[in-house]
């Protein structure tokens, strides 16, 4: 894993929970774990990674992903394994 995707995983499960993590970095891990990305209605995305599919929401007009967004993927990485 490049070292920049290492420092998003240690963004997303540090604690206290950070809402400063910039999504575009977010989307580059799932892209380097091997998700499959998919434009959704809107500001939408479709994320298949682990053979599940979630679907999450570009935030805007703030390029960061708040905190329910980040504890919702730290707990998706860690139910597969994923972890820093």
């Amino acid at each position: 894993m490049r070292r920049r995707h290492r420092e998003t995983l240690e963004m997303l499960f540090a604690h206290p929970v950070s809402g400063n993590i910039p999504w575009r970095r977010i989307e580059g891990l799932f892209a380097e774990l091997g998700a499959e990305i998919s434009e959704r209605k809107g500001s939408r995305i479709g994320v298949r990674l682990f053979g599940d599919r979630r679907v999450f929401h570009r935030p805007h007009p703030s390029p960061n992903a708040d905190v329910g967004v980040v504890v919702s993927i730290r707990n998706w990485l860690r139910r597969n394994g994923v972890e820093p």
